[in-house]
């Protein structure tokens, strides 16, 4: 229709969701909210035919499906959270990458909505633009929980979405500390670059936090089902970016009583212990995509207003091109042993 374009994606990102998906680790929940067969990518920079360059807003929501008046959600602004996704001009899916109608990221090209699309300023390379979505994203769990200036923050992972994390909240929300955990070298120097006044391994996190946070740690009884200690008192706000079980269950913990866990990164089907939640009267949200935040912007405005100070383009690579997919999608699964943040497909002409 007339209010779409041809996008062909210039520099695609592999997301640990897509991985998830290819892994078959992603949670069945999501299934009926997509299309087969659909083409991943919904981390992309593109350009237009007429050489405009663009990064995709990838949410489907009611105006990108033709529906009007938009559902309550979308009216809000809180597009990521459409309930019309089922509905519409296109088929079933929550964002490019995930539905068969619109194509994505990797792929030689793809169709956007004209609402999708916001063009990227000269001061931001194809490579850092790639990086839009992912830190909209971070903005979007930053903002929606506020971290106050007296507040200890705790940002569990230092992938991709940790370290945009650690990024967003410490320039739209700073708070008195920001703990990031780190598992390897490179992501641990990336952190404390972007901000973090701590980065510590995820063997120390129990007893820095407890220091920085003047808490009492309780050892439990040393058996085989759980030898996590308990901290009474911990972060004000915990900030989960891994989406694993391991990762959710030390956050509940780590969290003070009447504090927030937050779910940043896409989690599956995993076991956590509710007892904490429950004990410690946690309150538990999720962090998912973006749209129009509380002080009226949109969020992908916001991440490419502040994207030029992050310097995104040294999280971006190693490159590939699409013919070599599968050697791609193997060193993106390996990419924080092999000193990588953000693997990619580079389709820009040499």
């Amino acid at each position: 229709g007339p209010d779409w374009q041809v996008v062909h994606p210039q520099v695609s990102g592999i997301c640990g969701s897509d991985i998830a998906a290819i892994t078959g680790h992603a949670s069945f929940y999501l299934d009926p909210l997509t299309s087969f067969p659909f083409i991943p990518g919904h981390e992309l920079s593109g350009r237009l035919e007429d050489g405009t360059r663009v990064v995709v807003q990838p949410v489907l929501g009611c105006a990108v499906r033709g529906i009007d008046p938009p559902c309550r959600m979308c009216k809000e602004g809180r597009i990521g959270l459409c309930e019309n996704v089922t509905e519409g001009e296109i088929d079933v899916g929550l964002q490019t990458g995930y539905c068969h109608d619109t194509g994505g990221g990797w792929g030689e090209q793809l169709v956007a909505h004209e609402s999708q699309l916001y063009e990227i300023p000269d001061a931001i390379g194809d490579e850092a633009a790639m990086l839009t979505e992912p830190l909209a994203c971070a903005i979007h769990a930053a903002l929606r929980t506020g971290a106050e200036p007296e507040d200890t923050v705790l940002v569990m992972g230092a992938g991709c979405l940790g370290l945009l994390t650690v990024a967003a909240v410490k320039n739209l929300t700073p708070p008195r500390k920001l703990i990031c955990v780190a598992k390897y070298p490179h992501q641990a120097a990336l952190a404390k670059s972007l901000g973090a006044d701590l980065v510590v391994n995820p063997s120390e996190v129990y007893q820095r936090v407890r220091y920085s946070t003047q808490a009492r740690r309780i050892e439990t009884v040393d058996n085989l089902l759980e030898k996590r200690p308990v901290l009474l008192g911990g972060a004000d706000i915990v900030f989960e970016c891994a989406g694993s079980a391991n990762s959710l269950g030390d956050s509940v913990r780590l969290a003070r009583g009447g504090g927030k866990v937050v779910l940043v990164g896409m989690p599956g089907k995993e076991e956590v212990d509710w007892a904490p939640i429950w004990q410690r009267e946690l309150q538990v949200t999720g962090a998912y995509a973006y749209g129009v935040e509380a002080n009226g912007k949109r969020t992908f405005e916001m991440a490419l207003e502040l994207a030029p100070s992050l310097k995104l383009e040294r999280m971006a690579g190693p490159f590939f091109p699409l013919d070599d997919y599968r050697e791609a999608i193997e060193y993106a699964m390996a990419s924080g042993r092999m000193n990588a943040i953000r693997v990619a497909f580079d389709q820009r002409a040499k």
